[in-house]
């Protein structure tokens, strides 16, 4: 992957209009959820700012602090109270707005939110002895009211600090995402709007800064991370990682698990990491003097180091316990020794996204469409039970045999059943950029894969999840699938069943909230399996048995066998399998 990652300039270039308009709407609304605003625990902001080296015992007056997007003031107000803290102690009789109107820029997007936070630093700075004149002043030289993806800011940052905001793409006006994606190398995929801020942060640090920041851990490991990742290896230090996975960060429940890091601009070097610390101020203070510290970090079991932790683009492989190593190792031996599972003739996808499933999706016999115009659909709750159980419901494919969509004069029920709802139909993000195929489905339907045997998977679950399907029916899109011209499917439902495939997708998927993996595709294409040609027909037989019957144990030794892993491999993984 080649990236272009420039560092900005003091000023950026204008807006489009479009673009602009698109800001002011967003820093109007009053959607707390469209804005991404997720409120950190003081306790965790104050070990944020020790983690990134802000502390009242530095000249902090002669230097300079951004957050991105300060909202209520988590961040702001406690850095602002220990930048008064080492003025008192450094300020050698200069005067205060002098002195302190470049330590601090905090920009906030969301206008009312602005003004409150504002009213809140005034008067917390009038009731630290500041006067109203200069409260007032330093406000207006600190804050500034924009998009920090766009807002020009002059000069470099010795800390940047927050907690970026979660929004999704789609929340996002197309034009702005369209700016942004002309502005900032790491928008990939499908990447959330903290992974460009993290990227401006990171290029807006003077040498030798600190970013720390709490955020989703999903781009330390999926796809859309891997340009951010990138960024990091190539030209910073990723110098602190905490993980707070099931830790009490934030003042409501978030779906993702959080993660602190401190990524520094100087030269690489190890990664200092913690895992899951108790939320309170005195255990955190304790903890952010062990991940500081100069001692050997064999004197503590809660901090310990890794080296090339961030190394190209490749995930960022972090747990905390000591079986882990095994485990990786146990993984690091099966990448240099196997192909991938699509390299050994298996193929993934994922079902079909239509848009406007209450229109394109119902009940197969009641839709009243031409019988080539509709195909059975297996949804997730079609095989909840480990088999297919059918509960009849269709979708409609407006697409031929081949790529282009049918001709609807051909098909007159299905240009009426189409044309009843094309008021929403056509409202789709698919339909208005291509007004002439206003009736498609966002993904194309390949009617050849319903008639093709295939693993269906689950994207959400605790456990793998994966049902064998004869070939009758076509995946929704809630639904992940690998099919396979060489690997019987049978076997291979084995293989995917066992401890091995669960320890490849949860080594490089996120976590979600209650300890569910995400089997996506990205995952699922990690995993390594042996040439089919190469399996002996004994053990080819013991798959197949073992998948039919559902049975777990004999799932493991099968593949514990087909891997050849040893007593010692086989207990890293919970079981010794026999």
């Amino acid at each position: 992957m080649q990236l272009n990652f420039a560092a900005f300039a003091d000023t950026m270039q204008p807006a489009s209009r479009t673009a602009l308009a698109a800001v002011e709407a967003l820093a109007s609304q009053g959607d707390v959820e469209a804005r991404g605003a997720v409120f950190t625990r003081r306790e965790v902001v104050d070990f944020i700012l020790d983690l990134a080296g802000y502390t009242p015992d530095q000249t902090l007056h002669e230097m300079r602090l951004l957050e991105p997007s300060f909202g209520g003031g988590d961040f702001l107000l406690p850095a602002v109270e220990r930048l008064l803290a080492a003025w008192r102690i450094y300020g050698d009789g200069c005067l205060m707005f002098d002195a302190l109107k470049d330590a601090i820029r905090a920009v906030e997007l969301h206008r009312d939110t602005f003004q409150a936070t504002r009213r809140a630093l005034v008067e917390y700075l009038m009731a630290s002895d500041v006067g109203a004149q200069t409260a007032n002043r330093l406000a207006d030289f600190w804050l500034v009211q924009g998009d920090f993806l766009l807002e020009p800011l002059e000069g470099q940052f010795d800390y940047v600090v927050g907690n970026p905001p979660y929004v999704r793409q789609e929340l996002i006006p197309e034009a702005l995402m369209r700016e942004y994606r002309a502005r900032y190398a790491t928008i990939y995929d499908r990447a959330d709007l903290y992974i460009p801020f993290i990227e401006r942060s990171l290029c807006l640090l003077a040498p030798g800064g600190a970013l720390g920041i709490i955020c989703a851990d999903r781009w330390m490991k999926n796809r859309y991370g891997a340009p951010l990742r990138k960024l990091v290896a190539d030209q910073y230090h990723l110098k602190v990682y905490v993980e707070m996975t099931g830790s009490d960060a934030f003042h409501q429940e978030v779906s993702a698990y959080p993660a602190i890091t401190v990524i520094c601009r100087e030269p690489s070097g190890p990664t200092r990491i913690a895992h899951c610390p108790k939320i309170s101020a005195v255990s955190l203070a304790k903890l952010s003097a062990l991940l500081d510290a100069a001692l050997p970090l064999a004197d503590s079991g809660e901090v310990h180091e890794m080296q090339d932790v961030a190394a190209g683009e490749s995930p960022w492989l972090i747990e905390s316990s000591d079986l882990f190593g095994n485990r990786l190792a146990l993984l690091r031996r099966l990448e240099k020794q196997f192909p991938l599972l699509e390299e050994a003739g298996c193929k993934v996808g994922i079902g079909v996204a239509t848009g406007a499933d209450k229109i394109f999706i119902g009940d197969y016999a009641a839709l009243d469409v031409e019988p080539e115009c509709k195909l059975p659909l297996a949804t997730t709750r079609d095989i909840q039970s480990g088999e297919v159980r059918w509960r009849g419901q269709g979708v409609i494919n407006p697409f031929g045999n081949g790529d282009a969509l049918v001709d609807l004069a051909a098909y007159p029920r299905l240009r009426r059943y189409l044309e009843q709802h094309k008021a929403l139909i056509a409202r789709r993000h698919c339909a208005r950029k291509n007004p002439t195929s206003w009736y498609r489905t966002i993904d194309r339907i390949t009617p050849a894969l319903c008639g093709k045997p295939k693993l269906l998977i689950p994207d959400i679950k605790g456990e793998a999840h994966i049902v064998y399907e004869a070939g009758e029916l076509y995946p929704h899109h809630n639904l992940y699938f690998v099919t396979s011209d060489t690997w019987d499917l049978r076997a291979l439902q084995a293989v995917l069943l066992s401890r091995i495939s669960r320890l490849f997708v949860a080594t490089y998927s996120t976590k979600m909230r209650g300890g569910f993996l995400r089997f996506q595709a990205q995952y699922l294409r990690r995993i390594r399996l042996p040439q089919w040609r190469g399996v002996p027909d004994a053990l080819r037989e013991e798959l197949r048995e073992a998948a039919i019957r559902r049975d777990l144990d004999a799932c493991n030794r099968a593949a514990f066998s087909l891997y050849g892993l040893t007593l010692d491999e086989r207990a890293a993984l919970g079981g010794n399998g026999v």
